[in-house]
């Protein structure tokens, strides 16, 4: 995981960036080689300068914001933002990253969710080229959106413990994701919220609310539409799985669901969600 809290360590970070765009090529899809994309996709959003970016792939370049595709141009990214919080997960068996930042001292403030993804190797032996991107798959949440307060989520957000996980403390991949994909079926599935092992300290972050434990007043089914259209990022090194999706048990909602484990227990989880 990369974090980087408040606005002095930007100027450092682009530097970085543009050495490391400037290295030679690899075709092994790496932890270092993810989070340095997503290094360079916040000095793209902190300077407004899509040049900042890595070369986006010239044959299957794809943009998503909030669900649909998008002119990369007119997305937010194109809009220098002050970073006043960000945060990095990176998943090689996926060759994909998730980025949570919060810009809320500008003059429009977000809440933004942004996996990226990166080209399979042509060679057949699976992994991924971290040298070029993909897909940039954005959750963008401004004033409006569900439960808005990027102050308030930030106040929330720093007081949390992101580290890298010791060994013992880890959970396996396929019981990340199974939890991730329980959380959103608690809407559609009675049972879903007893399969998830809550932890007795967790808290969830849903927008600018704050839930303590978060194991409480959960949805037990009532829909008929399955929140769908998910898109995973997993992470077993910080324990966490990132959902994007379309949150249809309540409407055709853009949604970024994150769950944090430690030693087998949900200890946060946090939503971005934008209203249509």
């Amino acid at each position: 995981m990369v974090r980087f809290s408040g606005r002095r360590c930007l100027a450092t970070t682009a530097i970085s960036v543009l050495a490391t765009a400037a290295a030679p090529a690899s075709a092994e899809c790496t932890r270092e080689g993810l989070l340095a994309a997503a290094r360079s996709y916040l000095a793209a959003q902190a300077s407004g300068r899509l040049d900042s970016l890595l070369p986006l792939s010239a044959t299957n370049f794809t943009y998503r914001l909030n669900n649909a595709a998008a002119d990369l141009a007119a997305g937010p990214l194109a809009t220098a933002l002050p970073i006043d919080y960000n945060r990095t997960s990176a998943d090689t068996a996926a060759c994909a990253s998730y980025t949570l930042l919060i810009s809320a001292s500008g003059a429009t403030p977000y809440v933004i969710a942004t996996q990226i993804r990166h080209p399979s190797t042509s060679n057949g032996t699976g992994g991924g080229d971290t040298s070029t991107i993909a897909l940039i798959d954005t959750i963008a949440a401004t004033t409006g959106a569900l439960f808005f307060d990027a102050a308030q989520t930030l106040s929330y957000v720093t007081q949390e413990n992101w580290a890298p996980l010791e060994e013992s403390q880890r959970t396996p991949r396929e019981e990340l994701r199974r939890v991730g994909d329980a959380y959103l079926d608690m809407w559609t599935d009675a049972a879903a919220a007893d399969s998830i092992p809550w932890g007795a300290d967790c808290e969830r972050v849903e927008g600018s609310t704050r839930t303590r434990p978060c194991g409480a007043t959960l949805p037990r089914g009532g829909s008929a539409r399955r929140n769908g259209d998910r898109r995973y990022v997993v992470d077993e090194t910080v324990g966490s799985v990132d959902v994007l999706c379309s949150f249809d048990a309540l409407g055709d909602m853009p949604d970024s669901h994150e769950v944090r484990m430690e030693g087998g227990k949900v200890k946060y989880v946090h939503t971005v969600t934008v209203l249509r």
